[in-house]
């Protein structure tokens, strides 16, 4: 049996219809979960560096960490230090 994408909602004397939320696929969840993973370890990396420097977020340690970490390895911006 199929059913409607819409709930009917009663307001008053008038119903109304509603779009249920569309509830998301296996892999977008998946991915999802991948990409929250990910940021996370970066997070955590970040942290762990600037505890080893010190603790303080300074000019030079903001260019480090996006040279690190933020950066595509390999690429020609990293180079050119």
């Amino acid at each position: 049996m199929a059913y409607a994408p819409t709930v009917p909602a009663v307001r008053g004397d008038i119903e109304v219809q509603t779009l249920r939320p569309r509830r998301r696929g296996f892999f977008r969840r998946l991915y999802d979960a991948i990409m929250l993973s990910q940021a996370r370890r970066a997070e955590i990396e970040i942290a762990r560096y600037l505890r080893d420097r010190g603790g303080k977020l300074n000019d030079d340690a903001e260019r480090e960490i996006e040279r690190r970490f933020l950066l595509p390895q390999g690429s020609d911006l990293t180079r050119r230090m």
